[in-house]
C-alpha cells in the first residue's frame, strides 16, 4: 500500500499546512502504508492552455515535472492533499496542477484509489478549501475519505490539537483502501461519472481519440 502526500505551501518546513499532511502520513504509516512527500513548490507545473492535445494524443507539449508527478500518483493506492487557505481557494501551483489533470479526469484515471485533503487558515474557512480539494479528488474518480480544516491564525494551539485527527484520518485512508471501510453512495457516483465520459468520447471520437483508445483498452467501450 503506498499513499502519496502533496502539499501546495510556499512556507517550505515552516508550514502549517505541511504538518498536517505529515500527521496524515503518519496515521497511514501506523497502519503499514508506505508513505511519501512531495512538496510542489519544488516542482515546475506550467500553466494548461486548454490546447486539448492530451484529450486527442495522450501528452501534453509542455515541458515540465507534471508528467513525473501523475506518473507518481498513477503508481500509489492513496492521495492526500494539502493546501493552505489563500483567498477561500488554494494557491496558484496546486490550481495550475489541477488544471493540469483535465485528461485524467476524462479518462477517470484515478479510478480506485482513495484520498483525503486537510487544509490550514489564518482565519477561517479552511473547510472551504478542502471540500473543493475533495470536490477535484472525486472528479477524478478516487474515493474520498474525509478531510480536516484547521485555524491557526487566533487559536495556535488548534493546529497541535488537531494532530491527533489528522493521524486518524490517515489510518482511515489506510483502512479503506484496504477495503475495510466501503463507499457505496461514491461507488455509484462514479459508475455514472465514468459512463458519463464514455459517452463524450463516443460522441466525438476524432476530439477525443487518446481518451476513446483510453476506454476501449479498460473495456468500457466495445
Amino acid at each position: 500500500m503506498k499513499i502519496l502526500g502533496i502539499n501546495a505551501s510556499p512556507k517550505g518546513n515552516e508550514s502549517k499546512t505541511l504538518q498536517l499532511v505529515k500527521s496524515v502520513l503518519k496515521g497511514a504509516e501506523s497502519e503499514g502504508a508506505n508513505v511519501e512527500l512531495i512538496d510542489l513548490y519544488k516542482l515546475r507545473i506550467e500553466y494548461c492552455t486548454g490546447c486539448g492535445a492530451c484529450y486527442a494524443t495522450g501528452e501534453c507539449p509542455q515541458i515540465d515535472d507534471f508528467e513525473e508527478l501523475l506518473d507518481r500518483i498513477l503508481n500509489t493506492d492513496g492521495i492526500v492533499f494539502g493546501a493552505p487557505n489563500y483567498i477561500n481557494s488554494v494557491p496558484a501551483p496546486m490550481k495550475a496542477f489541477f488544471d493540469r489533470l483535465s485528461d485524467a479526469i476524462h479518462c477517470q484515471m484515478l479510478t480506485g484509489k482513495f484520498g483525503c485533503s486537510v487544509s490550514t487558515a489564518g482565519g477561517g474557512k479552511a473547510d472551504v478549501v478542502v471540500d473543493y480539494m475533495n470536490s477535484v479528488l472525486m472528479t477524478l474518480g478516487v474515493t474520498v475519505v474525509g478531510g480536516l480544516g484547521v485555524a491557526v491564525g487566533m487559536y495556535p494551539s488548534a493546529l497541535e490539537q488537531a494532530a491527533e485527527d489528522a493521524e486518524e484520518l490517515g489510518k482511515k485512508l489506510a483502512k479503506s483502501i484496504r477495503g475495510e471501510i466501503k463507499y457505496p453512495e461514491q461507488d455509484e457516483m462514479h459508475r455514472q461519472t465514468t459512463e458519463y465520459f464514455c459517452q463524450l468520447v463516443k460522441s466525438d471520437k476524432e476530439r477525443f481519440a487518446h481518451d476513446y483508445e483510453w476506454y476501449v483498452r479498460m473495456g468500457l467501450i466495445k
